[in-house]
């Protein structure tokens, strides 16, 4: 009982959410220009009460953005991503990239992946462009969610409400 307190009392609803970061990386070479965030990874987990959405960066972390969006969209192409679901969230990265000085991915994690969670249904990358990137989950219910940073490795992480009977 105490777990399913303390789960509803972590998840709150959440429209949009920006957690802003200081100044991001070590100066490059020149001295005054700080390095770029680097997206590498998304991975997700299911937890009694809650689904966990985890955007692992390298790096300072970025200041990060997350909205509910109608749809969502690949940048540059404009066709909307492939997820199955009927709510979605946006998780935008900037300044960030998903790749490195010479254009070679770093990102190493999913491109488009149905989800089996009891809230989270699906996840892809939307984008890497001009120092932002973005990802998008897809729910088949409207999400409850909470998001906050983690340390030591820098990540990013989204929790979204599901009943706490359900299990993964």
């Amino acid at each position: 009982m105490f777990a399913a307190g303390a789960a509803g009392v972590l998840l709150t609803a959440g429209i949009g959410v920006t957690v802003p970061v200081g100044a991001a990386g070590a100066p490059s070479r020149g001295g005054s220009v700080p390095a770029t965030a680097l997206v590498v990874g998304v991975r997700w987990s299911g937890h009694p009460g809650f689904d966990r959405l985890v955007v692992d960066v390298r790096g300072a972390a970025p200041a990060v953005t997350v909205r509910r969006v109608p749809a969502l969209y690949q940048d540059g192409s404009g066709r909307r991503a492939p997820l199955a679901g009927k709510y979605f969230l946006e998780i935008r990265l900037s300044p960030a990239a998903a790749h490195d000085g010479a254009g070679r991915s770093v990102y190493r994690g999913p491109r488009t992946a149905a989800v089996p969670l009891p809230a989270l249904r699906g996840v892809a990358p939307t984008g890497d462009f001009e120092g932002v990137v973005t990802a998008g989950a897809a729910f088949d219910a409207e999400p409850v969610h909470k998001t906050f940073r983690l340390r030591s490795p820098e990540r990013f992480a989204v929790d979204t409400a599901h009943p706490v009977g359900c299990r993964p």
